[in-house]
């Protein structure tokens, strides 16, 4: 969702790639919250953080405290991190989705 936020809203001044420590797919839940506000994550794949080392980074930007301690690379000049809940569903797809708009609008 933030690679998805950041191409759209910052997509004069900023190049955006999203990577995780361990990565399996875009969520489905994830790609509805995002087309409630119009933008269409479903072209994204997920990647893990060693499909990026070779590239150079101005600014790495960590969202959870899972990924701050066990990403192996951060090829940025400056880290930032900040940390937001974890979405992954948890009960029935209506509270799931509800979720996945809440994480949504805090990254946003």
């Amino acid at each position: 969702m933030a690679e998805g936020l950041l191409r759209t809203y910052g997509k004069d001044r900023f190049e955006a790639y999203s990577a995780g420590s361990i990565p399996t797919r875009v969520h489905p839940l994830a790609i509805k919250a995002m087309a409630e506000i119009g933008i269409d994550i479903s072209g994204q794949r997920s990647k893990s953080v060693l499909d990026l080392e070779d590239l150079e980074f101005d600014l790495v930007v960590s969202l959870c405290d899972g990924a701050k301690g066990s990403c192996p690379v951060a090829h940025g000049k400056k880290i930032l991190h900040s940390a937001f809940p974890d979405p992954v569903p948890l009960e029935g797809e209506a509270e799931d989705l509800k979720r996945f708009i809440e994480v949504r609008d805090m990254i946003k």
